[in-house]
């Protein structure tokens, strides 16, 4: 079940960082959950390193879709340059 779960939460994130974020992503829904994953995982790292979260805390709704929309940017700089 956590693997489901954390799907769905990462294709929940994904979307609101994609509607937040921005200009156009086009992205399918295999990239969208990845970014929610991915979003997370940065948000948690950021904010045990910044001190707001304990090792191994997650990192909640608000820090995954942060962590998202900075990966968007990155991802967004990225493609620029080609």
């Amino acid at each position: 079940m956590g693997i489901i779960s954390m799907i769905v939460v990462g294709f929940i994130v994904g979307l609101l960082a994609r509607a937040i974020m921005p200009g156009e992503q086009k992205f399918g829904i295999i990239l969208t959950i990845i970014l929610g994953i991915v979003g997370s995982i940065v948000a948690g790292y950021l904010g045990a390193a910044l001190g707001f979260y304990q090792a191994g805390e997650g990192a909640g709704w608000i820090g995954s879709i942060v962590g998202a929309i900075i990966v968007l940017f990155i991802y967004g700089l990225i493609v620029k340059k080609r």
